[in-house]
């Protein structure tokens, strides 16, 4: 009997066959006037050696890009499962991000060019407009009795002042606990209770599609029972009324006229913690992931320096919330570490058109854009005739993160955003590894639409059974790193227990990621999807994000989400909900093109048995898809859980009306060689 996380040979072939139409292309060079950091493939593998072979060298080497107080003693401690980097070593994360650029001609740079959703709002804060800023917070924050590391949660839109509290905490040492605004009070009452924050900073609301977010309603709902935050900080933003608590809630812009624009920043440890950030599965309490000051900052700079190729001339873009990881560390720590200028959009991509986001790339002149593949697709089922109203020729570079991207969509973005001369990144890390772990090198990695790549320097991954055991090339199995990096979570937020059960203990030896993956002949890895999203169909197993891929690779479909339920004979039956382009209907006829498609694609195994066509599918405001909703949708039981995320609440009514006449295929035959 074959290991249950390996491939059969015929879903290998299944899979081959259909990425054998995608062809490998060269990896386009930049058009600027400075060579590329790392000019070839041989220097990258050579590199890459390197850095395995002697990591405290190579990590030694990277670190003196950060300026420190005082030169760490050890470059890491290693005692399984915890690890410590740069060990002796001062250092303020907020210097290193802001400060030290003031030395040179960086100080009039502009290190943040903000745009609203209401057009015509714009506001630029140079680096030195930035330091002063940030100076001003740290000081109110300290005015209101917040020290060295008290938790401070920040739960505001993506205004400047999100950044500029970030960086303030940074600054006095405290640790910030970003809270993504799109989450109601429930889940942010949950996060303030777990970290015992003693201040919270917010907005009177935020503006999303013209409505405005009542960020401070539901702050006053989640304080209804908790005693541990004294003060509240709100950040005039829209104007609207807003219920008020005397002695505890203060107009942020009043008391910054209370103090000076000086700031001495505090000296903090290496291992100092720099912010805890909650992450959560379907069901549970969120984690706490806590991350530390050094090694997160070299991680996050490095990666910004290598992977996105940052340059004093670009103007950056990731599209992320900094109530996410990719939010705090490549559109705060890591561009503005590299000394970088950062883009920040406050809305929707769509608002008021879905032109947005190519009229703000033309507007300001954008060239590295780093969004995910569910926006992608959104663009993709908006139609071209949205592009091709703005001039992107500003753009040199690319990027996808979130999720794995699929091979057509990814060619869509290469060939129709980029305009075929931009490289695409796809990156592939998580909330827990603070860093990109793997991805592209621009102008040197030859691409593969649909694959990560390679690994980082310093990255040693492998595609393992539960074991550990390596598998060869073209075999499914865990995603798993094999040794300690700068940038890695140091634990979960007073559970040192379940970080060691969670990491490390499902495979010996190994951080587990959660996610399955293989590798290709040229080591290339290709990301399935997280373990609980890969089914068991009949004894075999199949990753959701394989069928979604074959579903999307029809030219009538815009989008696909697939699911599983539990069935009687295979085990789990493949439910699958389909968003059409405008110009297709959703007939039974094509239900059957479907499901052929999907079994050439891959095999007669992987047909969905059954096929909604919907207009829309459930996503959080970052463009998740909450495939817990999906899970129930398809096995019709009753929607439990927090909906406070949840982008379009009517979207469950259009989920519920679909099910009601699911087009439902014939079933299809237990083995796979049948």
């Amino acid at each position: 009997m074959r290991n249950s996380d390996e491939k059969s040979p015929d879903e290998v072939r299944g899979i081959t066959a259909g990425l054998t139409k995608i062809r490998n292309i060269p990896s386009p060079r930049w058009r600027g006037t400075r060579k590329p950091r790392i000019s070839s493939l041989t220097q990258y593998r050579r590199l890459y050696r390197e850095s395995l072979q002697k990591p405290e060298v190579f990590w030694a080497e990277q670190a003196r890009k950060i300026s420190w107080y005082r030169k760490w003693r050890t470059v890491s401690q290693w005692e399984p499962p915890f690890a410590r980097w740069f060990v002796g070593g001062e250092l303020n994360a907020c210097v290193n991000c802001v400060d030290r650029h003031l030395e040179g001609p960086r100080r009039y740079k502009a290190a943040i060019v903000w745009e609203g959703e209401p057009q015509g709002q714009i506001r630029v804060l140079t680096y030195q407009e930035l330091h002063r800023e940030v100076c001003r917070l740290a000081n109110v924050l300290l005015r209101h009795g917040v020290r060295r590391g008290d938790r401070v949660v920040i739960y505001l839109p993506m205004i400047p002042e999100a950044l500029i509290t970030m960086l303030a905490c940074a600054r006095i040492g405290a640790v910030h606990s970003v809270v993504f605004g799109g989450f109601g009070p429930g889940a942010l009452q949950e996060r303030i209770l777990d970290s015992q924050a003693r201040l919270v900073v917010t907005a009177d609301g935020g503006y999303r599609r013209g409505a405005i977010i009542p960020l401070k309603e539901n702050l006053d709902a989640a304080l209804a029972e908790l005693s541990c935050v004294q003060t509240v900080l709100v950040v005039r933003r829209t104007h609207c009324p807003i219920p008020w608590v005397e002695g505890r809630d203060y107009w942020l812009d009043q008391e910054l006229e209370k103090v000076r624009s000086f700031h001495t920043a505090e000296r903090m440890g290496s291992e100092d913690p720099l912010f805890i950030l909650y992450t959560s599965g379907s069901t549970g309490k969120p984690k706490g992931v806590l991350h530390t000051t050094a090694g997160y900052l070299l991680g996050a700079m490095v990666t910004t320096e290598y992977i996105f190729d940052l340059r004093d001339e670009d103007l950056y873009w990731c599209t992320a919330d900094v109530g996410w990881i990719t939010g705090h560390s490549y559109v705060v720590y890591g561009p503005l570490a590299c000394g970088g200028t950062v883009f920040v959009y406050e809305g929707a991509p769509d608002h008021p058109s879905p032109s947005r986001f190519w009229e703000m790339i033309e507007r300001h002149r954008i060239s590295i854009f780093y969004t995910a593949p569910t926006a992608i697709r959104a663009f993709l089922r908006w139609g071209e005739e949205w592009l091709s109203k703005s001039d992107l020729s500003s753009l040199r570079l690319l990027g996808s993160v979130g999720e794995p991207i699929n091979p057509e969509v990814w060619m869509w973005y290469f060939e129709k955003v980029g305009g075929g001369r931009c490289p695409v990144v796809d990156t592939w890390w998580q909330t827990e590894t603070g860093a990109i772990m793997i991805a592209p090198l621009p102008g040197v990695t030859p691409l593969k639409p649909g694959s990560a790549t390679l690994p980082f320097f310093g990255v040693d991954a492998a595609v393992v059974d539960p074991e550990g055991n390596e598998l060869p090339p073209g075999n499914k199995g865990r995603l798993v790193l094999r040794r300690p990096w700068p940038s890695m979570l140091r634990t979960l937020y007073q559970d040192p227990d379940a970080y060691r059960q969670i990491y490390w203990t499902p495979v010996p030896g190994c951080y587990f990621t959660g996610d399955a993956a293989y590798r290709d002949q040229d080591g290339y890895f290709w990301i399935v999807g997280r373990m609980d999203d890969v089914l068991n169909v009949s004894g075999h197993r199949l990753g959701t994000a394989e069928v979604e891929s074959a579903l999307v690779s029809h030219p009538a479909v815009a989008e696909a989400a697939v699911v599983g339920r539990p069935d009687p004979l295979k085990g789990q039956a493949l439910v699958a909900f389909v968003i059409l382009k405008e110009k297709a209907s959703p007939t039974q006829a094509l239900m059957e093109e479907l499901r052929a498609h999907v079994a050439r694609q891959i095999g007669p195994i992987a047909k969905p048995e059954e096929i909604h066509f919907t207009e829309a599918l459930p996503k959080t405001r970052s463009g998740k898809i909450m495939r817990r909703l999906l899970k129930s949708v398809a096995n019709r039981s009753e929607v439990r859980g927090d909906l406070s995320t949840l982008e379009d609440q009517t979207v469950l009514q259009k989920l519920a009306a679909a099910r009601s006449e699911p087009i439902i295929g014939e079933a299809e035959p237990e083995s796979w060689e049948d």
